[in-house]
């Protein structure tokens, strides 16, 4: 169970991601997460060093869905502007939104990347469907809600039984 919790790639931010190596590797869509992955939980818009991400994103060739648990208000008042398909309300770790996500972008999930800064949402929803799972450091702890806290505890708690299973490597999770 915990191995599940284990992503593929662990970075300190999105800007972080090698994206021309995980094209090469035939990589063809990102579904990223919204709060405290691309922007702070609080943040309304995207940052202007975000904006050149998502068009390096594109100018490579890769697809992008937002799946994000929050409201329809909170995501569609991002991701619209920028002309980005999400999914709302979404429910991870559930598999419907990962599906989605990856019918929406019309993808098969050795071809698809999760991004988020949660293991027992993102990761764990990504792993459980075979997608290559990607761990960036939260943005801002301060802005998050109580169920999100709690999560972090539950990480918390689930990290110390990866490292004394040997399962969990510092130094492999944060170059």
């Amino acid at each position: 169970m915990f191995e599940m919790l284990v992503p593929k790639l662990g970075v300190n931010t999105v800007f972080d991601i090698d994206l021309e190596e995980l094209y090469s590797k035939g990589y063809r869509g990102i579904i990223t997460d919204l709060d405290n992955t691309l922007v702070g939980a609080k943040a309304p818009l995207a940052t202007p060093e975000l904006l050149k991400w998502f068009e390096k994103v594109k100018r490579l060739g890769f697809k992008l869905v937002i799946v994000s648990n929050n409201n329809m208000d909170r995501v569609s008042r991002f991701a619209a502007p920028l002309n980005i398909e999400f999914v709302h309300g979404a429910r991870k770790p559930t598999n419907a939104p990962f599906r989605k996500a990856m019918k929406l972008m019309g993808l098969a999930p050795e071809n698809t990347i999760v991004v988020g800064d949660q293991m027992l949402t993102d990761v764990f929803g990504g792993n459980r469907l075979g997608l290559f799972t990607v761990l960036v450091q939260p943005i801002a702890l301060s802005d998050e809600g109580i169920g999100t806290r709690i999560n972090r505890r539950l990480e918390r708690i689930a990290l110390t039984r990866l490292r004394k299973q040997g399962l969990w490597h510092e130094e492999e999770q944060h170059e």
